[in-house]
């Protein structure tokens, strides 16, 4: 696992349409780590705010997910 700040947080814009009825609400979250290589994840809107993610918040990533810093919780 490596440690990585959040960059950016991209949310979707559904338009008009809204989100579909069967649909969870997805981020593009950029991330990069101490090194300055950069990763774009796509994660649960929910789970951001279930870890208190935020951009300029660090987090632990294994490539494909994002996890909350063990001091955070």
């Amino acid at each position: 696992m490596k440690e990585y700040k959040i960059i950016r947080i991209i949310e979707p814009d559904f338009g008009c349409e809204g989100l579909p009825e069967d649909g969870e609400r997805c981020d593009e979250v950029l991330l990069r780590s101490a090194d300055g290589g950069e990763l774009t994840l796509t994660v649960s809107d929910a789970y951001l705010y279930e870890i208190n993610a935020d951009e300029g918040s660090s987090v632990l990533s294994d490539g494909e997910k994002i996890f909350a810093k063990e001091e955070r919780r």
